[in-house]
């Protein structure tokens, strides 16, 4: 079992930035693929980005293609989202995943373990 909590969220001005971070209980934390999704009201969770469990490689959606910064701590067990230039539409809870593989994938239901949640409101 691995248990994520992230952090870092709340209000934002559109143009500002925020940096989520997800933690988690494992040590062997460093051997999880960790994704990053969003749900906005009334809408479905959508991916936002990943990354496997050396860093090398990473993915994002294209809505956040060059806004938004995944990174890796594997010593601390801790995934960090770096959101920059944020709009309106970036409103949403934003949850960390991860998965004991080092398979990236888009969809939700590749990971196994979620977080509960971390509110980010983009102001106009």
């Amino acid at each position: 079992q691995v248990q994520l909590l992230e952090s870092g969220g709340g209000l934002v001005q559109a143009g500002g930035s925020l940096r989520l971070s997800c933690a988690a209980s494992r040590r062997t934390f460093s051997r999880y693929v960790v994704g990053w999704f969003r749900q906005a009201p009334g809408k479905e969770r959508e991916f936002v980005t990943a990354i496997n469990w050396s860093g090398g490689s990473t993915s994002y959606a294209d809505s956040v293609k060059g806004r938004f910064t995944i990174s890796k701590d594997n010593a601390k067990n801790t995934v960090f989202l770096q959101m920059n230039s944020l709009k309106l539409e970036d409103t949403a809870v934003y949850y960390c995943a991860a998965d004991p593989s080092d398979v990236i994938t888009t969809l939700p239901a590749g990971y196994d373990y979620w977080g509960r949640g971390t509110q980010v409101t983009v102001s106009s």
